[in-house]
């Protein structure tokens, strides 16, 4: 499919086939971008289209199509894309709608996308209910709206599902180098990741960015993040959208607290793609990716000449991840040395206006900045309006920004506070200068926070898919038991059918004992559980006032450092989705949460439970003991083995709580959704 995607994306000759406007705008946009091959458009009665000469069909053509534009409704969609596979063409942009995305308008959308597929056989299509694609390399536009992309030599490729998302993407003027441009609808044959594939397969394309509304190809998506490692690529992604699959389970607190999303960015993270949250953070690391590629971490040195822009710094980066490294005694010394007594010295500095137009001052003061754990350092600069002021001092600092990334090799930024003060030929020069022009503080952090990130991809997850059958909840008692042959710490516990036989077992347990009554997901919802019971008396009458259809009695585990909630959630969309939180009672107020997906390693599990707030407790609080981490590691894994063994026929897997103490992670309680046999 790559070789097949070549030649449709980087065509030598392009045939439009219909006569509307859409056929006309692709004539034109093509003209406008220097498509240098044969144009041939096709069109049953009229003699030319777009000032071209016509052929009646597309067995009449001169030649096999690289490439071809069908522009004709649903219906002839499909009759023309055979044609031009018996033709022997490279590929086809299937513009028309009313396919698999409107079977609910339709009725037929389904059967008639199936029979487009058939049709193409072998060769590749885009869509259908796409715009199509623009290459500014070779100059080819297989485009029916206007556009803004003017031809570069390299630069970046971004594949996204929506067209109009595309095209707002081409209008941009923030200096970032479009390579390519594609849209993949529907993506009936050629989906988004073999698109990215064959774009990464361009020696002159330097990353990847992807729009993806929702994730239909797993194992897709693994193959291109493998080889955009292996090519040295990154990737960074904007999913949007939710999948209701990932809701269907109700019953447990993980459900509501992971659903889809968890499971998308996980998936993200799984990849080793960066992950960004808007439009404008997706174009600023693509710029970022572009001139310096991924960073090792998001440690970063700042420098303004104004107070408040450092502190916009500094405030901004709350969250992000982006750090502030407190400058080291040669940065001070430097700085001092450029900058004299008078200035704070600080990270982000505020180097004031004493070497505002001293161009070697400013050389200076940026390079004594610079040292080799940073990441990356930013200079913070705003333009005046070149209409109504006089930049002329604002060119030697981006010099001066020049000059320290060449001493130093640490990667540069400009970063402009109002991103209108940064214009598209002022960001175009710096990109030029190997200097990274952040249009927007929030948005700069978020870039360098992403691409900190980027890295290589993990092992494949283990496959979920849809669920054969209907789910059923297990009794606790029962899910217990699967969980503890896998190596799961349950409580020891005798069950019991009356108040008088719950009070037998517990005085052969041992005081204290915890007593539940079964027949409810929540218990302690229900007020089926009583803890701390130090008498048979005492188990009897909570048993009597519970009036339960049976009883389980428990041994009570005391000690607990902490109570952590673990859970696994099929998403259909993504794969299993493992949740870690804050547990108990609180589970769903606190939304402590981290999610992975399976299987996971030690380490992950270890990074997850580091990035809750329930962690300190874990790790010993204010001196209270630490819990033992050993024995959580063992818990997850043990949950991890019954999912992977299990994987055809669970839908939910819930442990709330996990009690960790000193010495043991025992699962005090536990419910099962699967399909039983």
């Amino acid at each position: 499919m790559t070789d097949a995607l070549s030649r449709l994306l980087r065509p030598r000759s392009v045939a439009v086939i219909g006569g509307g406007t859409w056929a006309l705008n692709v004539i034109r946009e093509c003209r406008k971008i220097g498509f240098a091959g044969e144009l041939w458009p096709v069109h049953p009665s009229k003699a030319e289209v777009g000032g071209l000469p016509a052929v009646p069909s597309v067995a009449e053509l001169p030649g096999a199509p690289d490439a071809a534009f069908v522009g004709v409704n649903r219906e002839a969609t499909v009759g023309v894309v055979r044609d031009l596979a018996v033709r022997g063409a490279g590929g086809a942009v299937c513009f028309a709608s009313g396919f698999a995305e409107s079977v609910a308008e339709t009725g037929d959308g389904a059967d008639l996308q199936a029979a487009l597929v058939a049709a193409a056989g072998e060769m590749a299509i885009l869509g259908p209910n796409c715009y199509g694609y623009l290459n500014a390399l070779d100059g080819a536009a297989l485009w029916p709206d206007q556009h803004g992309l003017v031809r570069v030599e390299r630069g970046v490729a971004i594949v996204t599902q929506s067209s109009n998302i595309a095209l707002n993407l081409t209008m941009q003027r923030r200096g970032l180098p479009l390579a390519y441009v594609v849209t993949v609808g529907n993506q009936a044959l050629a989906g988004l990741p073999e698109v990215g594939r064959a774009l990464l397969a361009d020696d002159r394309v330097t990353a990847l960015g992807l729009h993806i509304e929702g994730v239909g190809d797993v194992a897709g998506l693994e193959a291109l993040a493998r080889y955009a490692h292996e090519v040295g690529k990154p990737v960074v992604a904007l999913k949007i959208g939710a999948s209701e699959q990932a809701r269907a389970a109700t019953v447990s607190h993980t459900a509501s607290l992971a659903g889809s999303d968890a499971g998308g960015r996980a998936l993200l993270r799984r990849l080793g793609f960066g992950q960004v949250g808007s439009l404008t953070a997706l174009m600023e690391t693509l710029k970022l990716l572009h001139v310096h590629g991924p960073l090792p971490h998001a440690g970063i040195v700042s420098l303004s000449c104004s107070g408040g822009e450092a502190s916009l710094m500094a405030d901004s980066a709350e969250g992000t991840g982006v750090t502030f490294p407190p400058l080291t005694e040669g940065q001070r010394s430097g700085l001092r040395g450029a900058l004299g007594p008078k200035v704070a010295l600080a990270n982000p500095l505020d180097y004031h206006t004493y070497i505002w137009g001293d161009a070697d001052a400013l050389r200076r003061t940026f390079t004594a900045a610079m040292a080799p754990h940073l990441a990356m350092g930013c200079v913070v600069l705003d333009f005046p309006r070149d209409d109504r002021c006089r930049p002329a001092e604002w060119p030697m600092v981006v010099d001066a920004v020049e000059a320290a990334g060449r001493a130093s090799g640490v990667p540069m930024g400009l970063v402009a506070s109002v991103p209108e003060c940064l214009t598209e030929a002022l960001a175009e020069d710096a990109m030029a200068r190997a200097i990274v022009p952040f249009a927007g503080i929030p948005e700069a952090l978020e870039a360098i926070a992403v691409a900190a990130l980027v890295r290589a991809p993990g092992e494949p997850v283990l496959s979920s898919g849809p669920l054969e059958g209907e789910a059923e909840l297990l009794s606790e008692t029962d899910a217990k038991t699967a969980l503890a042959a896998h190596g799961l710490d349950v409580p020891r516990y005798r069950r019991a059918v009356s108040p008088a036989e719950a009070a037998e077992a517990a005085a052969a347990l041992g005081f204290p004992v915890v007593l539940k009554g079964e027949g409810a997901a929540h218990k302690t919802e229900a007020g089926l559980v009583a803890l701390g019971l130090t008498s048979a008396a005492g188990v009897e009458d909570a048993a009597t006032q519970m009036a339960a259809p049976g009883y389980l009695v428990e041994e009570m585990i005391s000690g607990g450092v902490a109570e952590l909630l673990v859970g696994v959630l099929r998403d259909p969309a993504h794969g299993f989705v493992l949740t870690v939180g804050a547990g108990g009672t609180l589970a769903e107020l606190l939304q402590d949460t981290a999610s992975l997906l399976l299987p996971a390693t030690v380490a992950e599990m270890d990074a997850a439970l580091d990035s809750l707030c329930t962690g300190p407790l874990l790790r010993g609080y204010r001196g209270r003991p630490a819990a033992r981490r050993d024995a959580i590691h063992a818990a997850l894994l043990s949950l991890q083995s019954y999912v992977a063994a299990n994987a055809a026929t669970i839908e939910e897997v819930e442990i709330n709580p996990l009690i960790c103490t000193p010495t043991r992670a025992v699962a005090a309680d536990a419910l099962i959704r699967k399909v039983m046999p």
